[in-house]
């Protein structure tokens, strides 16, 4: 008798732990109200953010292609925030300006803390696909998902927020290339630069 894949996905060993769907889950349940009141509903099109709301139904429902989709759109963007963060934590001194924010004491304490989630969410995603394997698939649902990701962050936010960097590279807008043919180069860069690297390294490791 053939037995329905779903159902044997259903009457499968879960291979994400409970404590880590519901940890996770409620974290992000905290942030995006937070996010939403101080950054507004544009901050959550940064890959990042999208990431982070991606992982819970990536977990709960331990997706395969979504969960490698996520590891692409953040293994490499993530690492110069993070060598920006502790450079200028243990050091004092800025490095790349992506994580500047973090150390802005007029935001809360508790605002900026909140962020630390770039940290630890680049390991989640690895382990994730680890855990559940990496669909090769996911480059091309990437590629399609992240150029509608870049469109809608140069159409649906201000250039002083600069997300994904559509307007510049770094935290401030560029005005040496217009800004079609810069936004052109981000939607040739990313995929070129950053997803197929990730792509290549998940593929051969994983």
């Amino acid at each position: 008798m053939n037995i329905p894949t779903p159902v044997i996905r259903s009457l499968a060993r879960p291979r994400i732990p409970l404590a880590v769907k519901i940890a996770h889950s409620a974290y992000t349940a905290v942030l995006v109200p937070v996010y939403w009141r101080h950054y507004g509903p544009g901050n959550f099109l940064w890959f990042s953010d999208l990431a982070l709301i991606g992982m819970v139904p990536a977990l709960w429902g331990e997706r395969r292609r979504l969960t490698s989709m996520i590891a692409l759109s953040i293994l490499l963007p993530e690492a110069p925030w993070n060598i920006g963060y502790f450079f200028r934590l243990f050091t004092g001194r800025e490095l790349f300006g992506l994580s500047f924010y973090m150390f802005d004491r007029r935001k809360p304490w508790w605002l900026r803390a909140l962020s630390l989630f770039h940290v630890w969410l680049p390991g989640l995603a690895v382990w994730s696909v680890r855990r559940l394997g990496y669909d090769t698939r996911a480059f091309r649902a990437q590629l399609i998902a992240g150029e509608a990701v870049l469109l809608a962050s140069h159409a649906l936010t201000r250039p002083e927020e600069n997300v994904n960097w559509v307007y510049g590279p770094g935290s401030k807008p560029q005005k040496k290339l217009s800004r079609g043919l810069y936004l052109c180069t981000v939607m040739v860069l990313f995929p070129l630069c950053l997803w197929w690297p990730a792509h290549r390294i998940l593929k051969r490791f994983i």
